[in-house]
């Protein structure tokens, strides 16, 4: 809800697709900075607590931001700045979380379900929040969506503090944070499914999900629509995501999870291509369920296959990566999508992300078989793939039979 109801604040006071993205450019540049280092401390702190506190700070930005708009002050300034502190939260927020996710599971195998699970709650406030905001703000205005999610942090945060969890221990850290921060990357760039996964994420963080910038431009001067059809076109993209969510959970292994990334990743371009043609209502809602429905599905799937790939020691630095390309390059494509849509229009600024999205997809699908060479030890020693487990351990018995005989 307040996503959007902070683009549509931004479009009602500026009228600027620009600021639009100079708006997003502020809120998501933290996590291209500060989120590696958050990884690192991640990997040496007590990720419950970490969590607990970026939730309450989280909480207070957005009660701050309902006071200033209620009140009638607020100015594009201060929008920046808190947009800016958000950012920051956030940017130690997801790499901790995401790592924290696996302290509360106890069945490792059960974590890609954990994954797409917790993918589909959040797509779930992805579908009601929009709808609910576009009505707010036509009835209410802005201020109301800020406060709200101000208040949703109390449950929240009442929950994290109902957690019974092991006991923390701290590890004896032998490398300083910089060190840390560097033997992760170097793991990262030099395991080749890694290095793969995260580029392909950071081009479509790139040039396909910065959309939503955009989505305030087409609700009022492309469909000639208002708050509610922004919160409808938001919605259509919050219910794609929450079906591929949903059809990721139900899958019982990680295997193909390669395949349907580059799958999922042509999804969003062509979502966001089509969209860009369209102009009637029913068929861009359609192309928001296809663009939601890629995005997520992507985001998930490797989140999924990284989480069962990396290493446990390097688990937070590798999340933080994730996050970088996953967040932290949509600041840059926000602030580019601006700039091409402030020159060449909305439409044709979507068809670029578009076609860039699925270039990237192809490139990396053909060197799927060359990963799968790679990743495929693992899921072997891991139990993921016990058909080939057993199949080797049959063909050293035939081996050794025929030598006995022999």
């Amino acid at each position: 809800m307040q996503r959007i109801a902070l683009g549509w604040l931004v479009y009602r006071l500026t009228n600027s697709a620009f600021l639009l993205g100079i708006v997003g450019f502020v809120g998501q540049l933290p996590t291209f900075l500060v989120t590696p280092f958050a990884g690192v401390f991640a990997d040496r702190l007590n990720r419950h607590k970490m969590v607990i506190i970026t939730q309450v700070v989280a909480m207070l930005q957005a009660l701050m931001l309902a006071a200033l708009v209620l009140n009638g002050h607020i100015l594009i300034w201060q929008v920046l700045v808190l947009s800016a502190v958000l950012g920051l939260v956030n940017s130690v927020d997801m790499p901790t979380r995401q790592s924290f996710m696996i302290e509360m599971i106890d069945n490792r195998e059960d974590l890609g379900n954990a994954i797409a699970m917790n993918s589909s709650m959040v797509n779930v406030a992805r579908l009601l929040g929009p709808s609910l905001a576009g009505l707010l703000i036509a009835e209410v205005g802005e201020g109301i969506c800020f406060l709200l999610n101000g208040l949703s942090y109390i449950p929240v945060i009442i929950a994290l503090f109902l957690m019974r969890l092991p006991q923390f221990q701290a590890k004896i850290q032998k490398l300083n944070p910089w060190q840390d921060l560097v033997a992760g990357f170097r793991y990262a760039y030099s395991f080749p499914p890694v290095r793969a996964i995260l580029m392909l994420l950071g081009l479509a963080s790139l040039m396909g999900m910065p959309y939503t910038v955009l989505m305030p431009v087409f609700a009022k001067s492309i469909l000639k629509g208002g708050p509610n059809t922004l919160g409808f076109l938001m919605a259509a993209a919050g219910m794609g995501a929450l079906v591929g969510a949903l059809l990721l959970a139900t899958r019982r292994s990680v295997v193909g999870l390669g395949r349907w990334i580059a799958m999922s990743t042509i999804f969003l371009g062509t979502g966001l291509i089509t969209f860009a043609f369209s102009r009637t209502m029913p068929l861009s809602l359609f192309f928001m369920f296809l663009t939601g429905f890629g995005m997520i599905s992507m985001m998930a799937s490797g989140n999924t296959v990284l989480q069962t790939i990396v290493e446990d020691d390097k688990r937070g630095r590798v999340m933080s990566f994730y996050t970088v390309a996953m967040m932290g390059m949509t600041p840059f494509g926000s602030l580019l999508f601006g700039y091409i849509a402030g020159h060449a229009g909305a439409s044709i600024t979507l068809i670029i992300g578009g076609v860039s999205c699925i270039i990237g997809a192809l490139i990396f699908y053909s060197h799927l078989p060359a990963l799968r060479v790679v990743v495929r030890p693992i899921y072997v020693k891991m139990g993921i793939i016990p058909e080939i487990a057993d199949g080797l351990q049959r063909a050293n018995e035939i081996n050794q039979y025929n030598r006995t005989v022999s």
